[in-house]
C-alpha cells in the first residue's frame, strides 16, 4: 500500500476553515484509492482540530530542524509528500529529496500567499495592486518553492492563470485542484418568507475575514436604518477580545463565534454578507452559501474563481465594490422575492464546477501520469532542478547548525545536574 505523507502547517480544521475541509477532502481523495496517509505536523493540536485518526489517517508530531525526522522518514519511505503550504517545503524538502528521492513532491497553496499579502499590502495603502507588491521576497520564496516541487495544487483558476502568465510557471507544474462538492444541490427546503436576517462567517485568525467585520461594522448602520428589523449575526472561530467588543444586540449587530456546523451561519438566513477587501484563492463561506441555498453579496475578490463572466451575471447574488452599492445591493437581494429567488436559482450552475463526481477522476489521472514519468517530468524543470541545488544546500546546513547548537544546548543544561549527582 502506497503512502501518503502530508507535512502540515497546522492540523486541519474542516469546521473552522475551507482551507482544513479542503485538506480533509485532499486526504479521502488519497485513501479512496487505496493509500496509507500519515499528517505531521510541529504544530500544536488546536481545539477545533479534526481528529483523523476517526478517518484512517495516522497522526504524528514532528520536530522542526531536527535529525529526528530523518529517522521518521526513513521508516516512513513514502511514495509521495504533500507539503501543506509553501513554508513547510522550504522547511522538510531537503530531507525528502535526500532521503526519498524518488517520492513524488506536491504542494497544496492552500491560496497564493503572495497574491494575498501583495493585495493585504495595496488595502493598507489604500492603493491599486501593482507588479512591484507581486514580486517582493514572499513571492520570491513562494514560486520558487512551486519551482522545487513536482506538482503544486492550485486551488482557484484565476490564481492558475496568475501563475502562468505572470509567473511563468510551466502548465506541467500546476494541477488545478479547488473543492471538491459531493452532490452538489442546493438546499431549497426553506424559502424567502421563512428566512430573514444576514450572516457572515469566518476564521476571526485570518486577517481577511476580521478586515470584513470591520467593514460590516461601518456598513451597519446604514443596513440597518433601510430595514430597521434585520440583523446580522457573524460567526467564526477564535474570536479575539477586540470581536466581541463589537457585539451589540441593541443595534442587531451579533457576535455569534464557533460555528459547530457551516449550515448554523447559513440555513436560516437570508442573505449572506461578504464584503471582502483582500484575500486570495476560493471562498468557503462563499460556496457553502450557495449549497445552503443563501444568496450573497460580495466583492470581486469574493466572487474569484467562483463566477467566471466579467459582469458577474453568472454569480448567485450581487456584486459590489464600493460602501454604497454594497448596501443597497444588500437591501435589494433582502427585499426582493422575486429578485432573491432569481440569484438563488445561479447556484446550481455555479456549484456545477466544483462537482467531486467530475473533478477527482481528471485531478488523480494528472497525479498518477506524473508519478509514472516522475524522472522525464523532472528533467523538463531546469529551474526546480537549479532552485533545489541551491536551496537546499543552504537549508541543510542551517538545519543541521541548528540541530547541533540544540544538542549542545541540551547537554550543558544536563552536565550539571549529573555532576550534583
Amino acid at each position: 500500500m502506497p503512502l501518503l505523507l502530508v507535512l502540515g502547517y497546522i492540523w486541519p480544521e474542516p469546521n473552522s476553515s475551507a482551507a482544513g475541509w479542503r485538506m480533509l477532502s485532499l486526504l479521502q481523495l488519497f485513501q479512496r484509492h487505496g493509500w496509507q496517509v500519515v499528517f505531521a505536523s510541529a504544530a500544536d493540536k488546536s481545539p477545533h482540530r479534526a481528529d483523523l485518526n476517526q478517518y484512517g489517517i495516522e497522526e504524528v508530531t514532528v520536530a522542526l530542524n531536527c535529525d529526528s525526522f530523518a529517522v521518521q522518514l526513513q521508516q516512513w519511505q513514502p511514495a509521495a509528500v504533500l507539503f501543506d503550504r509553501f513554508m513547510l517545503e522550504e522547511q522538510f524538502g531537503w530531507w525528502v529529496d535526500e532521503i526519498c528521492p524518488q517520492a513524488l513532491k506536491l504542494l497544496d497553496s492552500e491560496d497564493l500567499h503572495c497574491l494575498r499579502a501583495a493585495r493585504q499590502q495595496a488595502f493598507n495603502e489604500q492603493r491599486p495592486v501593482n507588479n512591484a507588491d507581486l514580486t517582493g521576497e514572499l513571492a520570491l520564496r513562494e514560486i520558487a518553492a512551486i519551482h522545487r516541487c513536482d506538482l503544486t495544487l492550485t486551488i482557484s483558476r484565476a490564481e492558475l492563470e496568475l501563475l502562468t502568465d505572470f509567473y511563468q510557471v510551466p502548465a506541467t507544474q500546476l494541477l488545478y485542484c479547488p473543492f471538491f462538492i459531493e452532490n452538489c444541490q442546493v438546499d431549497t427546503s426553506s424559502g424567502f418568507s421563512e428566512r430573514q436576517h444576514f450572516s457572515f462567517i469566518g476564521n476571526f485568525r485570518h486577517e481577511p475575514n476580521w478586515q470584513a467585520v470591520l467593514r460590516l461594522k461601518q456598513l451597519w448602520p446604514a443596513l440597518r436604518k433601510q430595514l430597521p428589523q434585520a440583523e446580522l449575526h457573524i460567526y467564526g472561530a477564535y474570536p479575539p477580545p477586540k470581536a466581541t467588543q463589537l457585539h451589540a444586540p441593541k443595534q442587531g449587530f451579533y457576535i455569534k463565534g464557533w460555528a459547530a456546523q457551516a449550515a448554523d451561519a447559513f440555513v436560516n438566513y437570508r442573505v449572506c454578507l461578504a464584503p471582502l477587501s483582500f484575500g486570495a484563492g476560493l471562498k468557503g463561506k462563499i460556496i457553502d452559501a450557495m449549497c445552503f441555498g443563501t444568496p450573497v453579496v460580495t466583492t470581486g475578490i469574493g466572487a474569484e474563481g467562483i463566477s467566471h463572466q466579467a459582469d458577474y451575471q453568472d454569480f448567485p447574488g450581487i456584486v459590489a465594490e464600493d460602501d454604497q452599492n454594497l448596501v443597497a445591493a444588500a437591501v435589494a437581494l433582502y427585499q426582493d422575492p422575486s429578485f432573491w429567488l432569481q440569484a438563488r436559482h445561479k447556484a446550481s450552475a455555479c456549484l456545477a464546477q466544483f462537482d467531486a463526481a467530475s473533478l477527482m477522476p481528471q485531478i488523480w489521472q494528472q497525479l498518477s501520469t506524473v508519478q509514472q514519468q516522475l524522472a522525464q517530468h523532472r528533467q523538463q524543470s531546469f529551474t526546480g532542478r537549479m532552485l533545489k541545488y541551491h536551496h537546499h544546500r543552504s537549508t541543510k546546513f542551517m538545519a543541521q547548525w541548528i540541530n547541533a547548537k540544540n544538542k549542545l544546548a541540551a547537554l550543558q543544561q544536563k552536565e550539571p545536574a549529573d555532576g550534583a549527582s
